[in-house]
């Protein structure tokens, strides 16, 4: 019987492990992940990190996203995007992006993990979830390296603004905004203020 047999008990399916997550429940920890990457219960991602595969009728189901950024950064503080978020705004974006954008306060870079490509980005504040009033004010801190028309867009994000919660949207430029988009934001919603003031 292999030696490994043991940390595969400890495994669950869909799970991805650092090699530290492993080593409580091993003695010789390399050598069981040479034998557990060679029989195909585990998957190498990346350096130190593995993967054991959930499996559909369909064949091997990759591991969830947020799961393999969460073990990768050894914690829960970050926020998972994408450009193609903002298409779901209605501001005149339609380009599709092969990329994910990591908010978080450990790591900066373009890695790839699982055959997937992420890119770290180092914030001091980020929300803990993606909301339409962070989305537009990403949208517009970003705008400049997305391929799209930008006057288009920022017209249409003039109007989007009126379908959103002005006081989300207004801590949301406050909070995560770049001087660009303060200086964009600040007088539109000055301006819906005062007129819901009228």
């Amino acid at each position: 019987m292999k030696k490994s047999t043991e940390l595969r008990k400890h495994l669950r399916r869909g799970n991805v492990y650092r090699r530290n997550d492993l080593e409580k429940w091993s003695n010789s920890v390399d050598r069981h992940l040479t034998e557990l990457l060679s029989d195909g219960t585990l998957q190498k991602l990346s350096q130190g990190l593995y993967y054991y595969p959930k499996e559909s009728a369909f064949g091997i189901v990759p591991p969830d996203e947020k799961v393999l950024v969460r073990s990768f950064l050894k914690g829960s503080k970050f926020l998972l995007t994408s450009p193609n978020d903002y298409n779901r705004l209605g501001v005149g974006t339609t380009q599709l992006y092969n990329k994910r954008v990591v908010y978080n306060k450990k790591r900066h870079g373009e890695l790839e993990l699982g055959g997937r490509k992420f890119f770290f980005h180092i914030k001091p504040r980020f929300p803990k979830e993606v909301t339409q009033e962070f989305l537009l004010v990403d949208l517009v801190n970003n705008l400049d390296a997305l391929a799209e028309d930008t006057k288009l867009v920022l017209s249409k994000v003039q109007s989007k603004i009126r379908t959103l919660d002005m006081e989300k949207l207004r801590q949301n430029v406050k909070a995560y905004g770049s001087i660009k988009a303060k200086k964009l934001f600040l007088p539109m919603l000055n301006t819906q203020c005062n007129q819901s003031y009228a």
